[in-house]
């Protein structure tokens, strides 16, 4: 992540933001129940696509989390497709029943 992104967690929009410079990249919305985070969808401005910005919101946004000592619930499939191809969060992970 370079220093003009950065990714905050907005709990009144219940959504986690990835800025580029002063311009909303993307989001990762989500629904907090008990110390469970619930990753609901992710999406990036089609301004944005093709820079890798994906993976930086979610290794932002996952990482947050897990600095909360917070479960992490990938319910949006982009969140669990990152989980799936990287390392380290599995301690922090409850997947949803199907």
């Amino acid at each position: 992540m370079t220093d003009e992104n950065r990714v905050v967690d907005n709990p009144d929009e219940n959504r986690y933001e990835l800025w580029q410079g002063e311009k909303l990249a993307g989001i990762a919305q989500y629904d907090r129940r008990g110390d469970l985070t619930v990753f609901t969808h992710t999406e990036i401005d089609d301004a944005f696509s093709g820079q890798g910005l994906g993976k930086v919101l979610a290794a932002g946004a996952l990482d947050d989390v897990v600095a909360q000592g917070r479960t992490i619930v990938p319910v949006c499939p982009f969140i669990a497709g990152y989980l799936k191809k990287n390392p380290g969060y599995e301690d922090h992970v409850r997947w949803p029943r199907e």
